[in-house]
């Protein structure tokens, strides 16, 4: 009751555009006590004060203006469920979409996350369309150079160049530095996810359930994929010669995988550059 009547409120105001519900409340696969991701896109995010008048009377609960990640309002409603707001401008995510989906622009992990959040969210309100267009837009086949981008540019993230971050946690280990081994392996996840789900074509979750995600989605895993990630949750800080070892097994497997791909990729192109030959030769 709550939930439906905020959102409601929010579609009232002239700048809202669309809103859509994410996460796990989007599927099946939710309980009461699930949050509910509230996305409102807009033309121009509404007033403080605006929305400060809406929260107050659907929540108990408010933090208004957190703006760690994107802008968002968290706050709990008044039945004890959590929900978390989140303002975009329609404009600029579309513009984000467009970057990665049409101009195959890779990043450091989490590439493809907005594009998954849009094809996986549910339309709540629309007022022109434009977030249902959108959908209908990037409701496409994973593009062939998309994928080779993250993947070319999150391999040599994890290894094989100076600024790799296998090299960087053996420096930190060496040096004792703890705090910057759990950055660097953090962002080593980060990349290694964002390979996983290229390699497969698949769109990238976030930072929720990634391995229950691979898993039950993605064809093509490495060798022993969880049993490496087991072995590097497990005290990591007070074994590093095991943490190493574990780390060198991760990029091995993972390498083994990407090869075979690369040549894959090669004998394609090979293909394709034998048959442009051939038919520059038989042009006149």
């Amino acid at each position: 009751m709550f939930f439906e009547s905020l959102w409601n409120a929010f579609a009232l105001l002239p700048e809202v555009e669309a809103i859509a519900l994410g996460g796990s409340r989007a599927t099946e696969h939710y309980d009461e006590k699930s949050d509910y991701d509230l996305y409102i896109y807009c033309s121009q995010v509404p007033e403080r004060d605006k929305r400060k008048a809406i929260l107050e009377r659907y929540c108990q609960y408010m933090e208004i203006g957190n703006a760690f990640w994107e802008l968002e309002d968290d706050c709990t409603l008044k039945d004890g469920v959590n929900i978390d707001i989140l303002y975009r401008n329609i404009k600029h995510f579309s513009q984000g979409l467009h970057e990665v989906v049409e101009n195959h622009t890779a990043y450091n992990g989490y590439t493809t996350c907005m594009w998954h959040n849009l094809l996986h969210s549910r339309i709540l309100y629309d007022k022109s369309g434009e977030l249902a267009e959108l959908q209908r837009l990037y409701n496409v086949p994973y593009p062939d150079e998309l994928r080779d981008n993250i993947i070319q540019r999150n391999i040599r993230l994890l290894y094989g160049s100076l600024p790799s971050y296998d090299l960087q946690i053996k420096k930190a280990v060496s040096r004792q530095d703890w705090v910057s081994v759990n950055h660097r392996m953090a962002a080593f996840l980060e990349s290694y996810f964002d390979i996983i789900f290229a390699l497969n074509k698949l769109t990238h979750p976030g930072e929720k359930r990634m391995l229950q995600y691979a898993k039950e989605q993605a064809a093509i895993l490495p060798d022993n994929f969880e049993e490496n990630l087991d072995c590097l949750f497990q005290n990591p800080f007070v074994d590093s010669e095991n943490l190493l070892k574990t780390l060198a097994a991760i990029v091995t497997a993972l390498g083994n995988k990407t090869e075979a791909w690369i040549s894959c990729s090669r004998i394609e192109e090979g293909i394709g550059d034998a048959n442009s030959q051939g038919n520059r030769e038989r042009l006149p």
